[in-house]
């Protein structure tokens, strides 16, 4: 059957294809722990569950307007005016299913087939295969674990031609931890204000944020800047609702807009039963996100720790999201578990199969030198996790 050249530009999630490996080694009866999936483990609120069975009771479970529920959209107003200062109106949010759905959504609505979007890697594995489905160019600019993955700002003025459209931003950051210093948001806007660029600010990690770090949105840099940013976020992270599929994209009227005629054509609407409990999730009690964002710190904490404790791994201190970023070069050249181990592909296949230990290789997130660790899961899980990263790379 045809299949469209098209999708020779995407490539599997490479995060899915580490869980599916963990699981076929775990139905052999092998004890295998995943540090490879970017959730939560913690359960949805019991609040935000309650208004989604309340939705239910109500027979609330019809379609809704394409682009969303008015009422979620005022929430996200508030949520934004609570979290960052800055005011937005509903007719400048699109509801979407997740904040993945709301960057395709941005790609498809602004990049033509030869214009050129700015990555940071490392980057979220998604970004590049999105772009270049929409007829993008993807010109990528290398951020280091010695300057804490800070982007430097005289690369980026020298990569921007008259085909650059978009800086894409996300801060903090999957799958480094960095959070980007005001000074480096502050240069990226004005370097977009110069050059009329975009900026598309992923801000889905925000609430999760260590050392007293700050984290600064370009749409709070005055008018000039928020009206060249677009904000993703949604409810993923903060509130442990990956599976719910609630996120939304947030900016200029007109580009919302026609975001949302495209949205119409491809999904009719999101979840409906979902948008009522991301309602709740914005304008409840927000304690959780708290006591959640909390509980990460203190596994940040211990998995440095142990990771201070292995020969040859170096490992930039994340300041937010839920995932360490470790070098493992040092070990590249080894012959481990019979094959020699060159790149982060092999190293991550290597500590599958040898040390049961799931992980990402960071070649999938344009950044060969390293894996990435997510700490999502319960302290239990990382003792024995690194420990059994020390063993295997011993």
């Amino acid at each position: 059957m045809k299949i469209a050249a098209r999708l020779d530009s995407i490539s599997p999630s490479a995060t899915m294809a580490m869980k599916i490996k963990a699981e076929e080694l775990a139905k052999q009866g092998k004890d295998v722990l995943s540090f490879a999936v970017g959730e939560p483990d913690f359960p949805t609120p019991e609040y935000i569950c309650e208004a989604a069975r309340q939705a239910i009771a109500e027979g609330f479970t019809k379609y809704t307007a394409a682009s969303g529920i008015t009422e979620l959209k005022e929430a996200v107003v508030a949520a934004i005016e609570r979290d960052l200062g800055v005011s937005y109106e509903p007719g400048e949010v699109l509801i979407s299913n997740g904040a993945k759905h709301s960057l395709m959504n941005v790609f498809q609505t602004l990049v033509e087939p030869g214009d050129e979007v700015i990555v940071f890697a490392p980057y979220w594995v998604t970004y590049p295969d999105q772009i270049r489905f929409c007829g993008g160019k993807v010109k990528v600019i290398m951020t280091r674990g010695e300057d804490d993955f800070q982007p430097d700002l005289e690369e980026v003025r020298a990569a921007v031609t008259d085909r650059t459209v978009a800086l894409l931003v996300n801060t903090p950051c999957n799958p480094s931890g960095a959070v980007y210093s005001r000074e480096v948001i502050e240069g990226l806007a004005a370097l977009a204000i110069e050059r009329d660029l975009v900026i598309i600010s992923d801000e889905i990690y925000k609430h999760i944020i260590f050392d007293g770090a700050e984290h600064v949105s370009p749409a709070t840099l005055g008018d000039e800047a928020k009206e060249q940013t677009l904000i993703i976020d949604g409810v993923a992270k903060s509130y442990s609702m990956t599976g719910w599929r609630i996120g939304w994209l947030v900016g200029d009227r007109d580009f919302v807009a026609a975001a949302g005629r495209l949205q119409s054509q491809g999904t009719s609407c999101p979840n409906t039963i979902a948008q009522r409990a991301a309602v709740e999730a914005l304008n409840g009690p927000q304690d959780s996100v708290e006591q959640m964002r909390r509980q990460f710190e203190a596994r940040r904490d211990l998995v440095m720790d142990r990771i201070a404790d292995i020969p040859g791994v170096r490992c930039s201190r994340p300041r937010g999201a839920f995932y360490v970023f470790p070098d493992v070069t040092e070990h590249y050249g080894r012959t481990l578990g019979g094959a020699k181990v060159e790149d982060s592909t092999a190293m991550a296949e290597y500590l599958l199969t040898e040390g049961l230990i799931s992980t990402v290789p960071g070649a999938a997130f344009g950044a060969d030198d390293y894996v990435r660790l997510s700490f999502a899961c319960s302290t239990e899980e990382i003792e024995e996790g690194l420990a059994r990263l020390k063993r295997t790379l011993a």
